[in-house]
């Protein structure tokens, strides 16, 4: 094997016992121009890796997101496998520099679309080669941190409108209420507390120098409130 595939492993943190499956994985269909005796290039990987990929994001994203509802889980889990984020992941890895393509065209090496791919191919191979547990684990290795990861997707962003996806289902369109409780300050340095109702229930309470900063921090008081089950 050669030193770029071992390297890569290591960076990896995962040894192949089939070291076909990693060169497969890291085979660019433009390769099967050059080699007419090429069996098969990661197309095939590309197709079971991305829903292998699929499963492990959905499975912690579940876990580190317990109040969280459905459509909100799927907007998190598509920041997790855009193609220029896993592109990114690739490049950490330096599949650039493994991946084989056409000799002519060193440049798909560097492209986002080889990448994605190459990385979704990996995964599969990893899956192939070992199954889902240690799959799972080498991709978390790799993704990092992935409640950092998601921060900008979902940190206090719309936090009213995350709460009325919970509230809905059950209570319909009107069942939330803010209520300003408490007004301090002059006219033009005002401050607010706010409480957010369920019905005739409190859910939190939150203050601001505007009634909406007020209303979104009750919300998101709420939010953070609420237990895993809670019934709304």
């Amino acid at each position: 094997m050669s030193d770029v595939l071992l390297q890569l492993q290591s960076r990896l943190g995962y040894t192949f016992r089939d070291p076909a499956l990693l060169a497969r994985a890291l085979t660019h269909p433009s390769l099967a121009n050059e080699l007419p005796g090429l069996k098969e290039a990661n197309q095939r990987l590309e197709f079971l890796g991305d829903a292998v990929l699929q499963l492990v994001l959905s499975e912690e994203i579940f876990r580190l997101y317990p109040s969280e509802r459905e459509g909100v889980l799927t907007n998190l889990r598509k920041k997790l496998v855009e193609g220029r984020f896993i592109a990114e992941l690739a490049r950490e890895l330096s599949l650039d520099e493994s991946l084989r393509v056409q000799p002519a065209t060193p440049e798909l090496a560097r492209s986002q679309s080889a990448l994605e791919d190459a990385f979704e191919a990996l995964v599969a191979a990893i899956y192939l080669d070992a199954g889902y547990g240690p799959t799972r684990e080498t991709v978390l290795r790799i993704y990092g941190d992935l409640a950092a990861h998601l921060e900008k997707t979902l940190p206090a962003d719309n936090p009213k409108g995350r709460l009325q996806e919970l509230v809905q289902p059950k209570h319909g369109n009107n069942a939330l209420r803010y209520t300003v409780t408490k007004t301090t300050g002059v006219a033009h340095q005002r401050a607010y507390q706010v409480t957010v109702h369920l019905l005739d229930r409190p859910l939190g309470s939150g203050a601001g120098p505007s009634k909406k900063d007020a209303e979104e921090a009750a919300a998101l008081e709420a939010l953070k409130a609420l237990e895993p089950g809670s019934t709304l």
